[in-house]
């Protein structure tokens, strides 16, 4: 990396500290101060950086006008597939990922199972929500009160039953989910069906989306199943270095 461009951006982590004069910025980059200026004079033009009237500098608007244009244009879908396609291909079985959106959590990909019993889940269609292990992990990661406030107005129809009953039994499901990081469906929607989900997070921390791995019981047993956690995991923590922008992909050399 050019060493103009490195001290450049070098001046950035130090500025999300708080403001700060030419002497300090000098001093972290170890240059001259009026190569520490022609810097923060290059990036002010560019709007990275604003000069206060106490003549210290500070992030400037257009840093956080980007980095909201760069999160608007993420594609979890894009990010994630490649996840998914591995992760199918490590166990076998039906991948799926979904958002949140609208107050529904819908599929908006999946992967199918490599066995001949196949699950009729749909890209698109809203999960069950009161029972889906992935809609347990994008609900579990709502504020209290808008978690509240959710869980009283859904309807909880008895699938099964291992079926959540009602929104006292589905707040404290969702405390646990939000304690132990991941969630599960065991024969809730559908008795012969099992699901476990994890996570993944944007830059901000919050749950952005969630991935799960589905299988029948004809094929492998909820215990069985449930020793994969650790696989899905792994995947949904990948994806969200990646979406997060803390391991992004890097260039080909």
């Amino acid at each position: 990396m050019s060493q103009t461009v490195d001290r450049a951006l070098s001046i950035l982590p130090l500025l999300a500290e708080g403001p700060a004069g030419l002497g300090r910025v000098a001093e972290r980059l170890g240059v001259h101060k009026s190569t520490a200026l022609r810097l923060l004079r290059t990036l002010h033009q560019h709007g990275l950086v604003h000069r206060q009237s106490d003549q210290r500098y500070r992030l400037g608007a257009r840093l956080f006008a980007l980095a909201q244009e760069a999160m608007e244009s993420l594609d979890v879908r894009e990010i994630a597939h490649p996840h998914l396609l591995r992760l199918n291909e490590q166990c076998g079985h039906t991948v799926h990922l979904a958002v949140l959106e609208d107050g529904e959590v819908l599929y908006i990909d999946k992967v199918d199972s490599r066995y001949p019993v196949r699950m009729y889940s749909r890209i698109g269609r809203p999960v069950a929500i009161t029972v889906a292990a992935v809609a347990k992990l994008l609900l579990a990661d709502l504020p209290g009160a808008e978690r509240r406030a959710v869980a009283q107005r859904l309807e909880y129809p008895l699938y099964t039953a291992r079926s959540t009953p009602n929104a006292a039994a589905f707040l404290t499901e969702l405390a646990t989910v939000r304690e132990q990081g991941w969630a599960a469906d065991l024969g809730g929607h559908e008795e012969s069906i099992n699901c476990v989900a994890a996570p993944i997070r944007g830059a901000d921390g919050r749950v952005a989306a969630a991935m799960s791995v589905s299988a029948p019981n004809v094929v492998v047993t909820a215990d069985e199943l449930l020793a994969l956690l650790p696989l899905v995991r792994r995947a949904a923590d990948a994806v969200s270095d990646e979406f997060s922008g803390r391991n992004p992909v890097k260039d080909p050399v």
